[in-house]
């Protein structure tokens, strides 16, 4: 009778992942091939072992976990550990294609569930949640994997110092008290002479005042620097350098003349009516005040005489109107990174300002990238301001041409919603990768993005929108939900439009839709 083979060990259980479980090793763990074809297990770096006595019991952290509460406040907690030929298969819940090593870091700090991110040679960014599952080292991946850990080695449940005092213990205190006592001589003999200093200094300059730098009356507590208006011309070098223009002002590169030499963006505002002076004082009262992630953020102003100005943090990747209508495109990956980053910011301003604040003009020129093609949006302080008991508004026609939601022309409410449209136009064009309006087309159908858009989801002929993109072809799902978010933003009645809130969760795709309707049917009923 012949022996049959019912169980054998494989070539490389490492190799063998698992779609339960934390593989071989168990969960945070890196499995390699030993000897006698055995895996070896160990812990990547931060991370200790369950049990000591269990090798195969999997890892946990030895530190504690950046705080989804604060994670931005956070950012600056945590560094990276290299691990090279390393990787986790299965957790990740997000990728990024044709992305430098520093923007995948970046976005795996920015985000408290990353904590691992694997970049290969491609230069494809991978984020991992925690737990981590099927880790394996294997030397022809050539990739590396980013371990996300604290820098201040602060650990989970680390013991606490010995309390025993030894004979050694002792003589070392000894030398601590002589080196102590010395310690103290030498600071009271310094700080006897800087009180001479400073008494001498008192009576040279007696009588003389500092020039005292008057702070705008409107913004009592805000952390904002007051510019006089030569600064900012010395700054602008004349304001030389345009940065850009629109209805209200223009935007000049500076450098300020500071021990760093910051360089920012200086926005200079139009010669105003009164209702522009009045923007330009909710614009630094409100501004000041908002903190995101998303926003651009105002450093200063100038209020002197005539002159208006306000001081931004400068973005010096451009805004995505350069990537967008221009030869260098933006990945697909990119471009979904960017929609969801402009309606974080939507959302802050709408839903969790103390203030309520509609931008009125959402844009492409108006959503900046910074060097980690992090999307902020910029020039929201011509906004009409909501206080708290008001909950909608009517005003002079805002915004541009090609983004201005139905209600302005039609003596309507003006309300969040007038963004909401604005920024579905702007989410067709990030998916399309075109301007919402083209002139030069081969078929006049496609001149009108909106309609063209449409008309494509109703065939359902999504291959037409997405070209010759290869990326955003693979991931035609998520290309025909973005579609129907943006679809359901542009709807003619305001009332079915969802709020920014929603919005995000259905970009994220957090929770289930439906169908949009044919955004064109409320014409006929207004």
């Amino acid at each position: 009778m012949a022996w049959s083979t019912l169980h054998s060990i494989p070539d490389n259980i490492c190799a063998r992942w698992q779609s339960v479980g934390g593989g071989a090793c168990g969960f945070n763990s890196i499995c390699s091939m030993g000897t006698n074809r055995r895996p070896r297990c160990d812990c990547p770096f931060g991370y200790i072992l369950n049990d000591p006595n269990d090798k195969l019991g999997g890892c946990r952290r030895n530190f504690s976990e950046q705080d989804c509460n604060h994670e931005w406040r956070e950012i600056e907690a945590f560094t990276f550990r290299e691990m090279l030929n390393s990787n986790w298969f299965g957790g990740d819940y997000a990728s990024y294609r044709d992305v430098p090593e520093d923007w995948c870091k970046q976005n795996c700090l920015s985000d408290c569930f990353c904590v691992v991110a694997i970049y290969d040679q491609n230069k494809i960014c991978w984020k991992k949640r925690y737990p981590l599952s099927n880790g394996i080292l294997k030397p022809s991946d050539g990739g590396k994997a980013l371990i996300k850990i604290r820098k201040d080695n602060s650990t989970v449940g680390s013991p606490p110092p010995p309390t025993t005092t030894t004979p050694q213990f002792q003589t070392k205190r000894k030398s601590q008290s002589t080196l102590i006592i010395s310690g103290s001589v030498l600071l009271g003999s310094s700080l006897f002479i800087l009180m001479l200093l400073a008494v001498l200094y008192v009576f040279k300059f007696k009588g003389k005042t500092p020039k005292k730098r008057v702070q705008y009356p409107t913004v009592p507590g805000v952390n904002l620097r007051s510019f006089s208006y030569n600064e900012l011309e010395e700054a602008t070098n004349g304001f030389k350098e345009e940065l850009g223009t629109g209805a209200f002002s223009t935007a000049y590169k500076a450098v300020l003349n500071d021990e760093n030499g910051k360089v920012v963006a200086v926005k200079k505002l139009h010669k105003m009516e009164r209702e522009g002076e009045q923007g330009f004082e909710a614009e630094v009262n409100s501004i000041s005040r908002t903190n995101h992630k998303n926003l651009v953020q105002l450093l200063g102003f100038c209020n002197e005489g005539q002159h208006r100005l306000l001081v931004y943090e400068y973005m010096k990747t451009g805004s995505i109107a350069d990537f967008l209508f221009k030869d260098s495109r933006l990945s697909w990956s990119q471009r979904v990174q960017v929609a969801i980053d402009t309606a974080k910011g939507l959302c802050y301003l709408h839903e969790e300002c103390s203030t309520q604040i509609i931008h009125c003009d959402i844009k492409p020129q108006n959503v900046l990238l910074d060097e980690n093609m992090i999307a902020k949006i910029a020039d929201f302080g011509i906004a009409k301001l909501l206080r708290k008991d008001q909950t909608r508004t009517t005003t002079k026609k805002r915004g541009t041409r090609g983004y201005v939601a139905p209600e302005w022309f039609r003596n309507m409410p003006i309300t969040v919603k007038v963004d909401v449209y604005s920024y579905g136009i702007l989410l067709l064009e990030l998916i399309c990768c075109r301007k919402s309006y083209e002139q030069d087309v081969a078929n006049e159908d496609e001149m009108i993005l909106v309609e063209w858009a449409c008309d494509c989801y109703r065939r359902k002929e999504l291959h037409l929108l997405a070209g010759d993109d290869e990326e955003a072809i693979e991931d035609i799902k998520r290309f025909e939900n973005f579609l129907m978010v943006a679809i359901w933003c542009i709807q003619e009645n305001p009332a079915l439009r969802p709020n920014m809130k929603k919005v995000m969760l259905m970009l994220e795709g957090s929770i289930d839709f439906s169908v949009p309707p044919d955004p064109f049917s409320f014409i006929s009923s207004v």
